[in-house]
């Protein structure tokens, strides 16, 4: 003891002052994770607006986040069916008040009788509350025509973070990474992508393997891209899972049943697990265009596929008409998964305890609105189709103005909520940029910060073909303020090439 404290002092006479954990010193997987959306860009922006309330003056009064779906920050109102069942479950009292239609009374009535201690305050099972399991199983049986939805394999979660349910995916993806060195787990993911997946990946010291979308084809899915992705990188790493968002975030585009359904024999073909990020389901717009699960075209597809591809499929309340981001909800289901790793899967989540049971609640009434002889349902019905109305509107909007402007080209916002314009940088842009040590696209978007307010995210935070410059825009804003920040971040863009011609 004495010797210990010796050294201990000794230590401190040298000035060994160095802390246990430092950036050296840290888990170098952490060190690697990269989140574009809340990255520095943002950072910049929460400090103009922090100057703007200490009246330092600036060309613009207010700087518009136009780089994450976060619909009710951008001013959409909640639906009204959904916050007040909410509401009676998390304040029973309020059940006796006449100010609450019955079926939404008798909505929350039916949630907290589900609740340990009929409160939404208690602990529910890790995988969730079991009536809101089997509502979810219902949902899904109800969307995809028919086809059986098992409640064991639904586990609910802790939200979406702008479009992946983060704590399962993480946990999906948890199982699947292993191997050393060439035989690493590799992750195949879309290109552009949503930073959460290279994140994720780095932090689970994963292989991120990237197939690109064909921008020249409103971003589609090309099957022989995914074949030379894969077998470039069977060279370095063992690839065992296939990432696909859709409707894709930052892309925007549908795909086809005809796509979606090469895309599963290829997986079947090259033994690849299926994860399907769809929560976006509800964000089609484009005439033409139709949202089809991964789940329910496997099963139509018959054997020898319905029967054996893995496939792990995510839906979220943060996304849709509901856009409730801050209540964290959301589900996975997993299809033909192995029963032991399922039960490996729920020894992973009951670490984690529950989800939060508020979020569960509101999943609860997203899968299983009102129906047609509720009081409620008129209301709720004419909330929902003017959210969904409007986005389809601001979808043409933008890209009708973003493709009139010289310079900037704009693919058709087939769904989900985000535009990703291909913007030309003159060289001495590029120039200037790597003079700086930034990417050239950061610059620009850096440049239209500063001057306009507008806070959009850089495209080499989601990657893009090299050579090529892009960024990524929500188009939540009110439609004014949307048709203000499009006109001003086109002629931003004319004011800046001709700046460095």
């Amino acid at each position: 003891m004495a010797l210990r404290a010796g050294n201990q002092n000794q230590a401190a006479r040298n000035g060994l002052t160095e802390k246990v954990l430092t950036l050296d010193t840290m888990n170098p997987c952490v060190r690697r994770v990269e989140y574009a959306v809340r990255g520095p860009i943002v950072l910049r922006a929460l400090e103009l607006e922090q100057e703007l309330r200490q009246g330092v003056k600036k060309p613009f009064t207010e700087v518009i986040r136009a780089n994450i779906g976060d619909a009710q920050a951008m001013g959409q109102k909640p639906i009204t069916f959904l916050r007040q069942v909410l509401a009676l479950c998390v304040n029973p009292d309020l059940l006796s008040s006449p100010n609450f239609p019955e079926d939404a009374k008798k909505r929350a009535e039916r949630i907290l009788q589900a609740c340990g201690g009929h409160s939404l305050g208690a602990y529910s099972t890790s995988s969730g509350i079991q009536l809101i399991r089997e509502d979810v199983a219902r949902y899904i049986e109800r969307r995809d025509g028919g086809i059986l939805a098992e409640p064991n394999n639904i586990f609910l979660s802790t939200g979406a973070s702008d479009a992946i349910v983060v704590g399962r995916a993480w946990t999906v993806l948890k199982l699947l990474v292993a191997g050393e060195g060439r035989m690493r787990t590799g992750v195949l993911i879309p290109i552009p992508q949503y930073p959460l997946y290279s994140a994720t990946l780095a932090e689970l010291d994963a292989v991120q393997v990237d197939y690109y979308l064909d921008e020249e084809r409103a971003w589609a899915l090309d099957v022989a891209e995914l074949q030379r992705a894969l077998h470039q990188a069977r060279d370095h790493c063992h690839p065992r899972a296939l990432c696909v968002i859709n409707p894709g975030n930052p892309t925007g585009q549908v795909q086809t049943r005809e796509c979606i359904e090469a895309v599963i024999r290829f997986a079947f073909e090259e033994r690849l697990f299926l994860l399907a990020d769809e929560v976006y389901q509800d964000n089609v717009y484009a005439e033409g265009s139709q949202f089809h699960s991964f789940k329910k075209v496997l099963m139509e597809m018959g054997p020898p596929y319905a029967g054996h591809q893995e496939l792990a499929s995510f839906h979220s309340i943060s996304k849709g008409y509901m856009g409730e981001c801050g209540f964290r909800g959301g589900y996975v289901e997993v299809v033909n998964m192995d029963a032991a790793v399922r039960q490996q899967m729920l020894k992973l989540m009951s670490v984690r305890l529950c989800p939060p049971a508020p979020g569960q609640a509101l999943l609860d009434l997203v899968v299983s609105p009102p129906v047609p002889s509720d009081p409620s349902f008129a209301q709720f019905q004419a909330e929902r189709q003017a959210v969904l109305t409007e986005l389809a509107a601001k979808a043409k909007l933008t890209e009708q103005v973003f493709n009139e402007a010289p310079g900037i080209h704009c693919n058709p916002v087939q769904g989900a909520m985000y535009s990703f314009p291909r913007v030309q940088l003159p060289p001495r842009a590029v120039q200037r940029a790597q003079e700086l040590g930034l990417a050239p696209d950061m610059f620009f978007c850096l440049r239209l910060l500063e001057e306009t307010g507008i806070c959009v995210v850089p495209g080499s935070g989601f990657g893009q073909r090299e050579g090529t410059y892009h960024f990524r825009m929500t188009i939540l804003p009110p439609m004014e303020k949307l048709r203000q920040l499009l006109e001003k971040l086109s002629w931003f863009h004319t004011k800046f090439t001709q700046e460095y011609s």
